[in-house]
């Protein structure tokens, strides 16, 4: 099995799980590269260039401070959020930073950690190149990472060959790489697509534990919506950026019984559980890659749709959600991208989509047939979607461009559902399709903020934080 569902499900932090979380992992990778090294005792000096999009908009993304904690030794899965900005405070006061098991070391962020805007490294555009020094200036050790989105990163090494994402070398049941194959396998086992699922995950860990991970992962995008829908002010930035989640919030829950008279009620539900989480994402605060950060409201938005309003819902659904939504995005990442950098928004925004659209579909009672006409109708009417975020912040568009696709997930789900699965495109077809969009998209419109709104809207200051 290459990827499991609990790779695209990740709990990090925001704002961007490939200029974000991805750095961190690296960062992380990179120290314990280091501590099997011969010659660790001997670094005086690290020196981070971070390049493409990564340099393009890392600023706004906060892959600096990714960096920073990274070498220290925080994880984005577990780190204190409100302990970041001290510590941060903390390295860039003293100029120093405390490598785990090695040494503190001098670290001067004006020359130790150098984002290129202009500069690539071929395999994917959100490159970073760590190198360690001793105090004579010698090169001790040096190593080249790329975070491919949704958190994933893969070192030169495994860039260099045929299929750099095959992390996971374990032999499973029922392997798929299409969704061709996929609903064979249903047909021919009689079994839906998180029955697949939960089979393929139980050959690494009981289903029990499979189960309680998935519920813990649900656990944490409800914290994530609670959070948002009760944080005021501004998003920091510079853009002033006001947050809506927690007014929306209070408007639905001081009037319910609007409810009552206005039926389209829910999808203002809907964008608020969207809003709230790519809110929190914007502000750095904990939230689940889904299977990337910047578009993480879609996923948990559709998911407390089926729970607060399906009379139905069950935590058995949630897992069965969860897995299904998990089986869709493995054929995203397999044959296609899910990075804003590398293929647009199409692959982010689109990706959860699809997901959610088909996820949402299973609990409804849909068939495996059901389930892929509605990932594909997710995906088709995002093609082209590209990623120009303002500022190289990821706020505008990209926290209502998780409504909007959340809103439209819902709506391909009962497109699917009120037929019988029959359809023209396939979703293998317009996975490919993406792909190929995304090959053909310039630059400009991949997470540079070099095209498209981020430089058609009025020119605002843009003063990025530090934490």
């Amino acid at each position: 099995m290459t990827i499991s569902v609990f790779d695209l499900f990740k709990i990090g932090i925001g704002p961007s799980s490939s200029h974000t979380v991805g750095p961190m992992v690296a960062a992380n990778q990179f120290v314990e590269s280091l501590l099997s090294h011969p010659d660790c005792a001997r670094l005086a000096r690290i020196k981070v260039d971070l390049l493409g999009s990564l340099g393009a908009t890392g600023k706004g993304h906060g892959s600096d401070k990714a960096v920073l904690l990274g070498l220290q030794g925080e994880d984005p899965g577990s780190v204190d959020v409100e302990a970041i900005e001290p510590m941060l405070a903390q390295i860039r006061e003293s100029e120093s930073l405390n490598i785990p098991g090695i040494a503190s070391i001098k670290f001067k962020e004006s020359t130790d950690l150098i984002m290129h805007k202009r500069r690539s490294l071929p395999f994917h555009p959100n490159g970073m190149v760590f190198t360690a020094f001793d105090s004579e200036k010698q090169s001790l050790h040096t190593c080249t990472y790329f975070s491919v989105g949704g958190g994933f990163v893969v070192d030169e090494s495994a860039a260099a060959d045929a299929d750099p994402l095959k992390v996971n070398n374990i032999d499973v049941p029922y392997p798929f790489t299409t969704g061709d194959r996929l609903l064979e396998i249903c047909d021919e086992q009689n079994l839906s697509i998180a029955e697949v699922m939960m089979a393929n995950e139980s050959t690494s860990r009981s289903e029990a534990s499979v189960r309680a991970a998935l519920v813990e992962i649900w656990e944490a995008m409800q914290a994530c919506v609670k959070r948002g829908c009760h944080q005021h002010g501004e998003l920091p930035g510079g853009m002033k950026v006001k947050r809506r989640a927690a007014d929306l919030y209070k408007k639905l829950t001081t009037n319910p019984e609007r409810g009552y008279s206005d039926p389209l009620t829910v999808i203002d539900w809907v964008n608020l559980y969207a809003l709230a989480v790519n809110e929190e994402n914007a502000a750095g605060g904990r939230v689940v890659t889904a299977p990337t950060n910047g578009a993480a409201g879609i996923i948990p938005a559709v998911l407390h749709y089926y729970v607060n309003f399906t009379p139905d819902s069950s935590i058995d659904g949630v897992v069965d959600f969860l897995l299904t939504a998990g089986a869709i995005g493995i054929l995203y990442k397999e044959n296609a991208s899910i990075s804003g950098a590398e293929v647009g928004c199409q692959g982010e925004v689109g990706s959860a989509c699809s997901m959610a659209a088909g996820a949402l579909t299973a609990v409804h009672k849909g068939t495996p047939k059901q389930v892929e006409n509605a990932a594909e109708i997710g995906m088709e009417h995002n093609l082209g979607l590209t990623c120009d975020p303002v500022g190289g912040l990821v706020q505008v568009p990209c926290i209502e461009r998780n409504a909007m696709g959340s809103v439209k997930a819902i709506n391909a789900s009962r497109i699917a559902l009120h037929g019988d699965g029959t359809h023209f495109v396939s979703l293998d077809k317009v996975i490919k399709t993406m792909r190929d969009t995304g090959a053909d998209m310039k630059t400009k419109y991949k997470e540079t903020a070099r095209g498209g709104l981020a430089i058609n809207v009025i020119e605002v200051p843009v003063s990025f934080p530090d934490c």
